[in-house]
């Protein structure tokens, strides 16, 4: 079709790509001597990840592009708001971890939103739920279990930090809605189904904080 190029990165190449560069990430930040380093290199595994995902998207077309940028700031704006207006998430700042911010905002955060928005759209359409409405609360609500897992390390590690003594509700609240209107939009671009590799980069995702939680936070 018009306006679409195949340039796929082979699904085994790119789960490859993802099962190594969380775990050497993994064995990176467990280390205290290389903790430094692969903390500065945060926003460098990220953009790899966009990488993967964007290149083992089947047909890349103009449409795709839209709804990353879309996603992309859909998910600037959410945090944008949330720092400076509060009114989405609670009272919380980002820290350096995360790398070069516009207005306060980490633009890798925009990136995080895609990917995370993306895997998890690609993996609902993968299962056997039929309905979309299914799709995006069973999504959604995925994402609020992976984001109780992302909350200890992020705050551990300077990714963000909350002034509040504790995580307030609000926060996960507003991730499901905020989720469910990406899921939703992911739905209505109606892709085609798609690789592997997003489901597999979701549950990378899950194991790569879960046993960062075992390790750093709870040992």
């Amino acid at each position: 079709m018009e306006g679409e190029e195949d340039m796929n990165i082979p699904p085994r190449i790119a789960i490859g790509i993802i099962i190594l560069f969380h775990i050497v990430g993994l064995a990176g930040l467990l280390l205290p001597a290389t903790q430094p380093l692969f903390l500065q290199i945060v926003p460098i595994h990220l953009l790899l990840m966009l990488g993967v995902i964007v290149f083992s998207h089947h047909k890349l077309s103009s449409s795709f592009g839209i709804f990353i940028l879309l996603i992309f700031w859909l998910g600037f704006l959410a945090e944008w708001i949330g720092v400076h207006k509060g009114w989405l998430f609670g009272s919380y700042a980002y820290d350096t971890t995360l790398g070069v911010k516009l207005s306060g905002i980490p633009l890798m955060i925009g990136i995080n939103w895609f990917l995370l928005i993306y895997a998890t759209g690609v993996a609902m359409q993968r299962s056997r739920l039929k309905s979309p409405f299914f799709r995006v609360i069973t999504g959604a609500a995925v994402l609020v279990l992976l984001d109780l897992l992302i909350e200890p390390i992020a705050i551990k590690f300077d990714y963000w930090h909350w002034n509040s003594p504790a995580i307030p509700l609000k926060n996960y609240i507003c991730w499901f809605l905020v989720s469910m209107v990406m899921l939703y939009i992911f739905e209505q671009f109606r892709f085609k189904k798609q690789s592997i590799a997003a489901p597999v980069l979701l549950v990378t995702e899950f194991v790569f904080f879960g046993l960062l939680n075992l390790v750093v936070i709870l040992l």
